[in-house]
């Protein structure tokens, strides 16, 4: 004949103690997950990465604006390859921890005052404190090392997000003009023939972009810009 085992009064307040303390663990474990919330993208005047890609982004959409305010026979082949680029930068803002979708046509108005993802010497003016003549060789593009015509004085430079051999994009310079463009807080530079028209003064291609780039960055802010032929 079977006998039953019975908890005493103790036990059974004991194990529904126990119980309530592991439910209640479990809940909080819960809450905590639920409310934990994704980091806040970095905008522009947070990060100079994200300005760059920024900047990036705002002058290939004025560049397909522009293309589609005034076509011509090749503008829709242009504005097609230009969407793609555009795509690559969303990415890149996307992996970068970046708002994405996020433009500036003007980035010296959107400078961050103390970027988050890397040290940056001071801001000092975008000009030059020496003459042309006074900027380092080391000219990453195997072109004249000679000093030519300063240009686009005050501008900073990006990258077009466009594959191929190290070149240039420009609405002001036609096609062919060489331009020698040296990131001063680096003393690298390249010289690079201008191929297609984009929305800024100098927009230098991927290639171009990596021979003068600072490690993580996508902004040239102090750039020395020269034509040379």
């Amino acid at each position: 004949m079977s006998r039953r085992r019975t908890l005493g009064p103790k036990k059974k307040i004991a194990l529904l103690v126990s119980a309530a303390t592991v439910a209640g663990g479990g809940a909080f474990v819960m809450a905590s997950t639920s409310n934990a919330t994704p980091p806040t993208p970095k905008s522009a005047s947070e990060s100079t990465v994200c300005l760059g890609l920024a900047t990036a982004l705002g002058d290939n959409q004025k560049f397909i604006a522009d293309q589609r305010a005034n076509p011509d026979a090749q503008s829709e082949a242009r504005i097609a390859n230009r969407e793609a680029v555009v795509a690559e930068i969303k990415r890149k803002q996307e992996a970068s921890g970046c708002a994405v979708g996020e433009s500036a046509q003007d980035s010296q108005t959107a400078q961050p005052s103390q970027p988050a993802d890397a040290a940056q010497p001071p801001a000092a003016s975008a000009e030059p404190s020496q003459p042309a003549a006074s900027a380092p060789a080391g000219d990453a593009g195997g072109g004249a090392a000679a000093s030519g015509q300063q240009v686009c004085n005050g501008s900073t430079v990006t990258l077009s997000g466009e594959g191929g051999a190290p070149a240039a994009s420009s609405n002001q310079f036609p096609a062919g003009t060489k331009l020698k463009v040296t990131n001063l807080d680096n003393n690298k530079s390249t010289t690079v023939e201008v191929t297609s028209v984009s929305g800024s003064c100098a927009l230098l291609n991927n290639a171009a972009f990596e021979q003068v780039r600072e490690p993580g960055k996508f902004l040239i802010r102090r750039a020395l810009i020269e034509k040379v032929g």
